[in-house]
């Protein structure tokens, strides 16, 4: 795998701008995602409760907070995987329970924390899924499609594992052909569940980078969770800490990444500085005496 992301093919579309985006009937462009006074609940036990929270296009917004503070489960109301109590989940400025499964698949995609890699599948077939949500009984496999896979197998650098089993892949080069999947779906709005688990620090490092080409390359609204704070700081526009069935903090990474922000959010007591590299907030943990 190269240190650095491959760049992301072009196919066809620029980086929308504001003007070029879809608008709602006053001309305001609508947020890509957002949730009204959404109540999320696993049997009686209530994760969020009246939460607002709009995610902006074209901007890479990463959720972050302590085990158990709710990422998971705000990114699974945000991809319909689970339907509020009460409260209402818009994408595109239209409440997502009125559109169609296969609507909502053109323009969103999903990427969950452990996805299950079929049997017996090479990287081109895995990939070439991402095209379900265009295809029908009047529209079935085409060139284009085919151009499209060949386009996403070439942005994350797996054109030469294409006739690969997709199981023989390392972890690194398996999230890569998840991500090449995502990029095959065309969907103007990705949400991405830790995507970085269980890979080393190199590996973690590639698919962020990745993550970020596809947002600055193809103008896509990026919402992910990440665990480590430091890469959430490098690779967002955006941090939104969520904790006790709220939003703690919300801004910038320096904004977001304070001392007081991650005393109350993680019981963490740290100093941040900035990365002498990238200039983005760095976590360094403070010892007890």
């Amino acid at each position: 795998m190269t240190a650095h992301a491959p760049t992301i093919a072009r196919s066809g579309a620029a980086r929308p701008s504001t003007s070029a985006a879809a608008s709602g009937a006053d001309g305001v462009t609508p947020p890509a995602l957002e949730a009204r006074g959404v109540t999320l609940a696993y049997d009686r036990a209530v994760v969020f409760e009246g939460l607002d929270l709009s995610i902006e296009q074209g901007r890479v917004t990463t959720l972050i907070g302590a085990n158990g503070s709710g990422k998971s489960t705000l990114l699974k109301a945000f991809g319909r995987l689970l339907a509020p109590s009460a409260g209402s989940v818009e994408l595109g400025g239209r409440p997502m329970k009125s559109l169609a499964t296969r609507e909502v698949a053109r323009r969103l995609a999903i990427l969950p924390q452990k996805p299950l890699t079929p049997s017996a599948t090479t990287v081109r077939d895995l990939v070439s899924r991402g095209r379900h949500p265009h295809q029908s009984l009047l529209r079935p496999w085409t060139p284009q499609d085919s151009t499209v896979v060949d386009t996403a197998l070439a942005s994350t650098g797996l054109t030469e594992l294409a006739d690969r089993d997709a199981g023989s892949l390392s972890g690194g080069q398996l999230q890569r052909a998840w991500i090449a999947l995502i990029l095959a779906q065309e969907a103007p709005t990705i949400l991405l569940d830790e995507p970085t688990t269980f890979l080393d620090l190199a590996h973690q490092l590639d698919v962020l980078r990745l993550v970020r080409s596809i947002n600055r390359e193809r103008g896509a609204t990026v919402v992910m969770v990440l665990h480590d704070l430091t890469l959430a700081g490098r690779y967002s526009d955006r941090l939104v800490v969520v904790g006790e069935g709220r939003v703690i903090a919300d801004g910038t990474p320096w904004e977001v990444l304070t001392p007081d922000t991650l005393r109350r959010a993680f019981a963490l007591e740290a100093m941040v500085i900035p990365d002498p590299s990238s200039g983005a907030p760095l976590i360094v943990p403070v010892d007890p005496e």
